[in-house]
């Protein structure tokens, strides 16, 4: 089994439409990938764009040439037991915590095993994708690139043990902007102004300022530092922010929490 001359990913198999895999499937179709080369397996009734072929039990004649394994890591075990022998020529997984030798073990005539972490945003095609893994096989990192480029910013990490650190920041950080989202307009209500307002400034902020932040040649430090004014309202609210670290010592700790939970799953699915 191979892929084909161009590099492109030939016959695909999604295991898992939900969230993530579902956002992904919808950016590989819009970018061009060929509907009818998708399979998708999952056994409830997914939303897919049209020609992917749905199954909720994969035929026996058939072999992908890429497998994508987006459903939870707990669920890995039971869809090995219930695919005995399946030997894709590239396996992309995007479970968190699942190592590529644990991967390797569960199926053995696997080609290229590719780690993948991508986040929330590749919805938009505006996400982070980490990947790391078959650097020796440039085919597969063209497959791989093939399918990842269309969802956002591509990062190549160059070692597993860093996947953890990755799934926290780029993985879970989505999460920890929407919940400062959140913070940022209850303040704004606790000073008077309307939920409802409070939220869409809330919204529009996060929104201009990442756009910046993105195109911006200079640091974040230096851009907060740019709408500070010396003695003004933005610096007073920084001093809050900046005494004590306090802000960086709680991302910290989060993001601590979360690598320390990736390496537990980790653990569990050895």
């Amino acid at each position: 089994m191979s892929l084909s001359a161009t590099g492109l990913p030939g016959r695909i198999l999604l295991v898992g439409a939900g969230n993530m895999g579902g956002a992904m499937l919808e950016r590989w179709v819009a970018a061009g990938i060929a509907p009818d080369a998708i399979t998708v397996l999952d056994p409830g009734t997914p939303r897919l764009p049209a020609d992917v072929r749905h199954v909720v039990a994969l035929p026996e004649d058939y072999t992908p040439d890429t497998l994508v394994l987006a459903i939870k890591p707990q669920q890995l075990d039971a869809f090995v037991a219930s695919t005995p022998g399946l030997a894709p020529r590239l396996l992309v997984s995007i479970l968190a915590g699942v190592e590529e030798t644990s991967l390797a073990t569960r199926f053995p005539g696997v080609g290229v095993i590719v780690r993948a972490m991508p986040n929330l945003p590749v919805s938009i095609g505006k996400g982070v994708v980490a990947l790391h893994g078959g650097a020796e096989d440039s085919e597969a990192v063209r497959a791989v690139e093939t399918l990842m480029q269309p969802l956002g910013l591509v990062e190549w990490i160059g070692e597993e043990a860093l996947f953890d650190a990755v799934t926290a920041l780029s993985g879970c950080g989505p999460a920890f902007v929407f919940r400062f989202a959140e913070a940022l307009a209850e303040a704004g209500v606790a000073l008077g102004l309307p939920a409802d307002q409070a939220d869409r400034l809330a919204r529009a902020t996060l929104e201009g300022a990442g756009i910046m932040a993105a195109a911006a040649r200079e640091t974040p430090a230096t851009l907060a530092d740019r709408v500070a004014s010396p003695g003004g309202s933005t610096r007073e609210g920084l001093n809050v922010l900046d005494a004590g670290d306090v802000l960086k010592v709680l991302m910290r700790a989060t993001l601590a929490a979360s690598a320390k939970r990736n390496a537990e799953m980790a653990a569990a699915a050895r």
